[in-house]
């Protein structure tokens, strides 16, 4: 590999003042608090889909001591949608540990950010560098690919050690000598070329202001970076869905707090017709409805869900959980496929009997 491109930093700062992202919500703001909800929201999670749930998640929780102290499941009921659970868990504790352990202040580095729950190395970097002006490098999944491609980085980025060395290799990347507004821009300009331009396919290498730097460009290997040889297999499951239905309500169970919907309130749900049956009370009807599957994709899992319903007059002895009302459900953390059958036109006229 060459010497590290001396003159990308301020091809970035331009190109980010010219071409980058202005208009999002969470841009212009040196709030923390703000920035460190957009930061963990968006992990994994596309911006069109974050722009509808950041600003509701703001008017019920405007500050840190807000959402501390919130009952998790006001906050897991705000989630729902957003997937990977455990980041709103993480979120919820670790805006008690601001509140307890730092006065309600964060941290004023990315070191002394990195120590709360939830908050990695890519998240402390962003936020220290937006609100704080630090000097230090975002290393998230975009940026990794950016930046491979820039160096032809051979690492492996799935592994620690390829990790570690592509953040050095960043490090050397940054503005010698950035002012706030530098390192705001800089950061922001490599996510804005992660997300617009440096794309995972089809980049768009004709506009990109690093054309003249990218060694993967030079040498017509863009599809090669980033290296990462580990790959996720997906597997395939089918769960069975109980929804027993009182009147008004529903049966709903916490789930464990680790796994699939962590945390959440669902229905039992089973891993097969057999086993749902041989679970339920004896005098429950032994005729219940089945409604149309719904396929639920998630990260590693290819989830087909068999919603099964029953209209009982008692709750389920021995089970786990809880009758909620319907006029209840919007407080409460529950799957999206799941509140999504709860207010189908079904389940709606199972509950108004």
């Amino acid at each position: 590999m060459r010497a590290l491109p001396a003159d990308f930093a301020p091809r970035l700062i331009h190109w980010q003042a010219r071409d980058g992202r202005h208009g999002l919500p969470w841009q212009g703001t040196r709030d923390p608090y703000r920035v460190w909800l957009s930061e963990i929201m968006l992990q994994q999670t596309q911006v069109s889909t974050v722009l509808a749930y950041y600003p509701r998640f703001l008017e019920r929780f405007p500050d840190v001591a807000a959402l501390a102290a919130a009952p998790i499941d006001e906050v897991m009921a705000l989630w729902s949608g957003l997937g990977y659970y455990s980041r709103a868990r993480n979120l919820h504790r670790c805006a008690q540990a601001v509140v307890a352990d730092h006065a309600g202040r964060f941290p004023t580095t990315a070191a002394g950010l990195e120590t709360l729950p939830g908050i990695g190395a890519s998240t402390a970097a962003a936020i220290a560098a937006f609100c704080f002006g630090e000097r230090v490098s975002i290393v998230d999944g975009n940026v990794k690919r950016v930046l491979a491609r820039l160096l032809a980085f051979d690492g492996d980025v799935g592994q620690a050690a390829g990790q570690r060395a592509l953040w050095d290799l960043a490090q050397g990347l940054l503005p010698p000598q950035p002012s706030n507004e530098d390192m705001r821009a800089y950061t922001q300009g490599l996510m804005d070329l992660g997300a617009t331009v440096c794309t995972r396919t089809r980049p768009r290498c004709e506009v990109c202001p690093a054309r003249g730097l990218c060694l993967a460009f030079e040498r017509e290997a863009i599809a090669r970076y980033p290296v990462k040889t580990r790959r996720v297999q997906r597997r395939f499951e089918r769960w069975w869905l109980l929804f027993a239905v009182r009147g008004d309500a529903v049966w709903l169970q916490r789930r464990p707090e680790r796994g699939i919907w962590a945390g959440l309130h669902s229905p039992p749900v089973f891993a097969g017709e057999d086993d749902m049956r041989a679970a339920v009370p004896a005098g429950w009807p032994s005729h219940w409805n089945a409604t149309e599957p719904v396929a639920h994709a998630l990260t590693h899992r290819e989830l087909q869900l068999l919603p099964h319903w029953v209209a009982v007059s008692e709750a389920p002895a021995g089970w786990a959980g809880e009758w909620v009302k319907r006029s209840a459900l919007a407080s409460v953390g529950l799957p999206a496929p799941v509140r999504s059958l709860l207010g189908g036109a079904w389940a709606t006229q199972v509950l108004d009997q």
